[in-house]
């Protein structure tokens, strides 16, 4: 009996470690607004697009632009259910009478979008879930993708769950999210996160503070005995939220 007892409740462990993990299918988009149409652009997302997407089935995670925004740039993060919804859901929005009403209205005195760029992406279970509790006060986000060298994804991935997130945490830095992200072929995957911090002046301190740390130190050479786990420095962006963004 003894034996059965601890086999269902290994059961029950592994399915509710199952349903924890985060499935979904998300989609980093990045709009390069035409010259002087970015608040244009923002107000009909505030006002139309993300209510329109909702109703397509999508969910909107996170807004922001660049704290130094001289690309004239907005970025967002939309979530779906799978790969084969976000294909209909778009399908869908993009015939949507009320869709196109706002878009060729907003449009009147030319295009608002000179092009767009998307990166597909999936969580890692570096987090339980995507850290989306709304803070009391003002926060900058920062967004980092890594290149990894050859086969040293899993290694990097690693030495995060066992060490880096707690490192973070012990100098200020909230995580928010991992992903790896969409690679066809069997091509090896980014590593792509987001941080959170007080303000950008409070990020550099951390990362000064991070990267002279003992233990990071320490963990970052053991982890390259074998060699260097990325092609070179990371790419990063600070980024603040909209006042429509749910993830603030």
């Amino acid at each position: 009996m003894k034996i059965l007892a601890t086999l269902f409740l290994v059961f029950l462990a592994a399915a509710a470690i199952a349903q924890s993990k985060d499935t979904r299918y998300y989609e980093l988009r990045i709009y390069y607004a035409a010259p002087g149409k970015l608040d244009a652009l923002i107000k009909r997302f505030s006002d139309h697009t993300t209510k329109i997407f909702e109703k397509h089935g999508m969910t909107n995670v996170g807004y922001w632009v660049p704290t130094n925004n001289d690309k004239n740039t907005l970025y967002y993060i939309l979530s779906y259910p799978g790969k084969e919804a976000r294909a209909k859901s778009w399908d869908a929005f993009r015939a949507d009478p009320q869709w196109t009403k706002v878009k060729d209205e907003s449009e009147v005195n030319g295009k608002l979008v000179d092009s767009v760029q998307s990166k597909f992406l999936f969580a890692t279970d570096l987090l339980p879930k995507i850290n989306d509790k709304r803070s009391k006060t003002e926060r900058v986000f920062e967004l980092r993708t890594y290149h990894c060298n050859p086969g040293k994804l899993p290694n990097l991935i690693t030495r995060f769950r066992d060490h880096t997130l707690k490192i973070f945490e012990n100098h200020g830095m909230e995580n928010i999210v991992y992903f790896v992200d969409e690679r066809p072929n069997g091509e090896q995957s980014d590593l792509v996160y987001l941080l959170a911090h007080k303000s950008e002046e409070a990020a550099k301190k951390s990362w000064d503070d991070f990267l002279k740390d003992p233990e990071w130190i320490k963990v970052r050479d053991e982890s390259e005995k074998d060699g260097k786990l990325l092609t070179g420095p990371p790419e990063r962006v600070y980024l603040k939220p909209l006042p429509f963004s749910k993830l603030k």
